[in-house]
């Protein structure tokens, strides 16, 4: 009995210590990182996106990154994606990974930035114009908590200092030797500041294909030599669906008053804005040679409306504005505008638009802009009524209700339609509720199959995706968000791939054979052109004769875009050759087209203007130098790293984090309040 308990407690025992090992097995698989529905806050990660020498660049660093860009972007308002902007996410990792090779190259040179030079660049920062240090305590100590607010991760902000100084000395270590002479800038001023009066023809193949003409046998005889190019490789098919409309949905939506003053109270402040007043100080710069005294003056009002303070109080600022502002409609008026400033994301250059990210009371820079310094305060924020809300608020709310409206309204119509499968009946059933009249609700696509443009629908992934199981005539799909509203399709007649008839592509072959025989044509026609055109003054004649257009172009200067002919060194450079009277021979083949180009006039650049500009663009042309010359020198360091192997891109990481980030397409954007105007 006893070695019977003994055998039982050791099986016992074996088995507690398997159920142990399974219970550790299963936390660490579920706790693991990046698994299950709750992956590590990117900004947390610390799983290593790319190895750049001895360091690397985790998902965490990556991840802040890509926040600041956003950031940036933020502040001018709207939905700006950084994809729209072509911050790409392998852009952004370009990026992390040139300022790692920029700090190891310094590094390597002897070239990093030591404790005191990082003290001074960060007391300069948080410095007013006078020099005085503006994060001290009352005892004048560093006042840790206000460095903590302003900067964050203190020790990160530092190193981040302490790199960017690194690059700057290896900037100008790289760039030391750097020259430009006198010379190659007049001559580089004369080219830009030289305007040329044209006549000129684009001779294309899409004006010439509009006179072609095939018979019926050329267009045959094409297409059964090149039958097999216009194969059909999936299924067609033809979708009748039944659509209903957001917004004629949205119409019917009642929405009262009070319901109206519920959106306006949950509305954040920031929204509750009408504008923002703000004072000025306009500096006008008469002369080029004039903006250095100018922006001394405007540097040292700066100071004086910030004071000790680092603002200024409306009358002070107002004060300053009537004795030095040279903006005579607002100076009398102690710089106060008339109106009031919006957030408008299509004006990031306005510099009226930095005020909305300050605090009341606090005064910018002097910004350059145009042929003037503005030195701008920011006054109260004027608040938004409910009665000048109202209208937005109204347009707001009945889109979202009218989207939920469309959509259960939808479900319902795709319910019916897989009962009857007939959606006539459906639309009459349905048409006062969606507020349409049957014949709008009811549409039908031609054959049609993946990536084709869709009457109505356009290229859309959601629309071929609920087509796309349907297989049988009178399957009816899912509902889909289209443009405008919702679809729930229902196949009408399918068709295999093939070879399609010749009367099917008859549309396809024309086209191509118009194309084929145009080209052909096209060097021929602009010789013909130039031949029959000695000067400018008959090129638009000789154009008509051959069914062309002339354009004019007045004050052209090279590098610029021409008209639809865009610009290109291939039009710069013979044009600059060309004197007045002339035509440019032979023609100029650009862009899949040829240009005949005649001179009608030209005016050469002032070289006087150029003296008064020199020193000014004498540096910018030095600056641009030295920038290209860092460029490529970084470049070919970053090279030279990667043929070492010390350079490495985790891609599967990449990767998983594009995929996480992928957003789900939706039916149709919903409005949000307020409305950018």
């Amino acid at each position: 009995m006893l070695k019977q308990l003994s055998r039982l407690e050791r099986t016992r025992n074996v088995l507690i210590l398997g159920f142990v090992a399974l219970m550790a097995v299963s936390l660490v698989l579920f706790f693991r990182p990046n698994s299950g529905s709750n992956p590590i806050e990117p900004t947390k990660s610390t799983e290593v996106l790319a190895a750049v020498g001895g360091d690397e660049i985790r998902v965490s660093d990556f991840a802040a990154q890509k926040q600041n860009i956003q950031m940036q972007f933020s502040r001018f308002g709207g939905q700006i994606s950084l994809a729209q902007m072509g911050y790409s996410d392998q852009r952004i990792l370009d990026g992390l990974i040139l300022k790692k090779v920029s700090v190891q190259e310094a590094a390597r040179l002897g070239l990093g930035a030591s404790e005191a030079e990082v003290r001074e660049r960060i007391a300069k920062t948080f410095s007013d114009p006078s020099g005085k240090f503006l994060l001290t305590d009352a005892s004048g100590k560093l006042d840790m908590s206000r460095y903590q607010e302003r900067v964050g991760d203190v020790a990160m902000f530092e190193r981040g200092v302490a790199e960017d100084i690194a690059r700057e000395k290896l900037e100008a270590f790289v760039t030391a030797s750097v020259r430009v002479s006198e010379d190659e800038v007049r001559e580089d001023y004369q080219r830009k500041n030289t305007t040329f009066d044209l006549t000129y023809v684009i001779v294309s193949v899409a004006k010439l294909a509009e006179k072609i003409q095939p018979t019926e046998d050329e267009l045959k005889t094409y297409y059964d030599k090149h039958k097999t190019d216009y194969r059909i490789l999936v299924p067609q098919k033809k979708i009748r669906y039944l659509f209903i409309d957001q917004d004629k949905s949205g119409q019917k939506v009642q929405i009262s008053e009070k319901e109206l003053h519920d959106e306006y109270d949950s509305l954040k402040p920031e929204y509750k804005q009408a504008g923002v007043k703000v004072q000025q100080i306009v500096l006008k710069v008469a002369r080029a040679d004039l903006d250095e005294t100018v922006k001394k003056k405007a540097d040292a009002l700066v100071a004086k409306a910030r004071g000790a303070s680092g603002g200024a109080t409306e009358e002070a600022f107002a004060d300053l504005a009537k004795g030095n502002s040279e903006d005579a409609t607002t100076a009398k008026n102690g710089g106060r505008m008339a109106g009031l400033v919006k957030k408008n994301p299509k004006l990031p250059d306005d510099p009226y638009q930095k005020v909305l990210d300050m605090q009341t009371g606090e005064v910018t820079d002097a910004i350059k802009y145009k042929n003037a310094y503005y030195i701008l305060r920011r006054g109260d924020a004027v608040p938004k009524t409910f009665e000048d809300a109202k209208p937005e608020l109204l347009v707001s709310l009945r889109n979202r209700r009218g989207y939920t409206v469309a959509q259960k309204l939808a479900q319902r119509a795709q319910d019916r339609l897989k009962e009857t499968k007939d959606p006539q009946r459906v639309a009459q059933e349905l048409a006062a509720e969606a507020n349409m009249k049957p014949a709008d609700m009811v549409r039908e696509t031609p054959f049609v199959k993946p990536g084709d443009d869709v009457p109505n629908i356009g290229s859309s992934q959601q629309f071929e995706d609920a087509i796309a199981p349907l297989n049988n005539p009178n399957d009816v799909g899912e509902r889909t968000g289209i443009k405008d509203g919702f679809a729930i399709p229902v196949l009408v007649e399918k068709r295999e791939p093939r070879i399609p008839d010749f009367e099917e592509v008859k549309d396809k072959v024309l086209s191509a054979v118009k194309e084929e025989k145009a080209k052909a044509q096209l060097e021929d026609k602009a010789k013909e052109l130039i031949s029959n055109a000695r000067n400018p003054g008959d090129l638009k004649a000789a154009a008509e004769k051959l069914g062309l257009e002339a354009k004019a172009e007045a004050n052209y200067k090279l590098a610029t875009p021409l008209g639809e002919a865009g610009s290109s060194a291939l039009i710069d450079d013979p044009l600059y050759a060309a004197k007045a009277g002339q035509m440019i021979n032979p023609p100029i083949f650009l862009n899949g087209n040829y240009l005949v180009i005649g001179v009608n006039k030209r005016t050469e650049a002032d070289l006087a203007e150029f003296a008064k500009q020199r020193d000014s663009l004498l540096q910018s042309a030095l600056s641009e130098r030295k920038n290209q010359v860092f460029e490529d020198y970084l470049a070919a360091v970053e090279n030279r790293m990667e043929r070492e192997g010390k350079i490495k891109i985790y891609q599967d990481v990449l990767t998983s984090m594009q995929e996480e980030e992928e957003p789900v397409a939706a039916p149709r954007p919903r409005p949000r309040f307020p409305i950018t105007k």
